[in-house]
């Protein structure tokens, strides 16, 4: 695990433990509990795909801890809103603030613009925040592979199901997939930025599709540029992604989504 992950996750235990001192699991589980509004996220990316499409989780991001501010014209409701009018399966909106200046208002808002599923993007190392998903109105939650035991991993996505949610895993290698394969989700996410060197190589898809049983499906996360790229996974049978740095940095993201998956 990379410095930069490991000091992630250390500030999410200790954000944790402030957020169950202000309110309890209890409390949290029923607010989670009485929302009856769950969007189909892994259905959403399946009926694109059926149609003979692209499944674009189309993300909602205005920095990283690598590349700063990468969108300063920041307004979550109209990226939203572009994102839904130019084809995309679903949204991913960043939630975290320290490190990637995200906020849970801005899932909501995005959310409330559109009728696409939202994948919750954050770094989960408690079942709190799966329950706190759900209460602010996630489809979907991440779950890291580098970042959780397989104990982990299986008590968290049970604890998603349970709400209704569906699972995106991310492996960045072979070790992880292994891991990842033991999990119930068809939702699949390989992460071409190696986590030590933050360098993007599409090879590490690639590399990896042989070993993915059927039944699974694979999601393309971080590098995926051009159209060239696009054509470069479809023609290797992954027809699922999930894109933000490419969006964000374009005047209007859901016209560079257009240009980039359907023009």
């Amino acid at each position: 695990m990379n410095d930069i992950l490991a000091k992630i996750l250390e500030t999410k235990k200790v954000e944790v433990t402030a957020a169950r001192q202000m309110r309890s699991e209890a409390d949290l589980l029923r607010e989670a509990k009485s929302r009856q509004d769950v969007r189909g996220f892994a259905r959403a990316i399946e009926e694109k795909i059926a149609r003979g499409k692209p499944g674009v989780i189309a993300e909602i991001k205005k920095a990283s801890p690598s590349k700063g501010v990468i969108r300063e014209n920041f307004n979550p409701t109209e990226i939203a809103s572009s994102y839904a009018a130019h084809g995309a399966a679903c949204l991913s909106v960043l939630t975290d603030v320290q490190y990637f200046q995200g906020s849970y208002d801005y899932l909501r808002q995005a959310r409330a613009a559109c009728s696409l599923p939202v994948l919750r993007k954050d770094f989960i190392v408690d079942p709190y925040q799966v329950i706190s998903s759900r209460a602010l109105g996630a489809d979907c939650i991440l779950l890291i592979a580098a970042a959780l035991s397989l104990t982990q991993l299986k008590e968290f996505e049970a604890a998603a199901i349970e709400l209704g949610m569906d699972v995106l895993v991310e492996v960045h290698d072979r070790a992880e997939l292994e891991t990842a394969l033991q999990l119930q989700t068809s939702l699949l996410g390989i992460n071409n930025r190696n986590l030590r060197s933050f360098e993007t190589s599409l090879n590490n898809t690639l590399g990896l599709l042989e070993l993915i049983p059927e039944g699974k499906r694979v999601v393309t996360e971080s590098g995926i540029l051009s159209v060239d790229d696009v054509r470069l996974m479809r023609d290797n049978g992954v027809h699922a992604f999930l894109v933000g740095e490419a969006f964000m940095r374009a005047p209007d993201p859901g016209l560079a989504l257009h240009q980039m998956f359907f023009a």
